[in-house]
């Protein structure tokens, strides 16, 4: 899977928790909080979906990880491709 690719998941799973979010012009380096409005719950809810659509654990200690589009492929392509 390619870091294209585990974005496209990413920005899907955001537009299914907060649908009203238009995700369309996302800059891949800025962190996404400062991009959207997503509260603390909508970022559980990203890790939630992504174990449960595809297997990916995220560890409380790794969610700086998931900051920006760019960081979360940086970190999640691994993560998919060792599946």
């Amino acid at each position: 899977m390619t870091e294209d690719q585990v974005k496209k998941i990413v920005t899907d799973i955001i537009e299914e928790i907060a649908p009203d979010e238009d995700v369309s012009d996302l800059k891949s380096d800025i962190r996404l909080r400062d991009q959207l409005d997503l509260d603390s719950m909508d970022f559980l809810d990203i890790v939630m979906e992504l174990r449960k659509q595809h297997g990916i654990e995220v560890p409380e200690e790794d969610y700086p990880e998931l900051a920006s589009l760019d960081s979360c492929a940086a970190y999640l392509t691994p993560k998919f491709n060792a599946k």
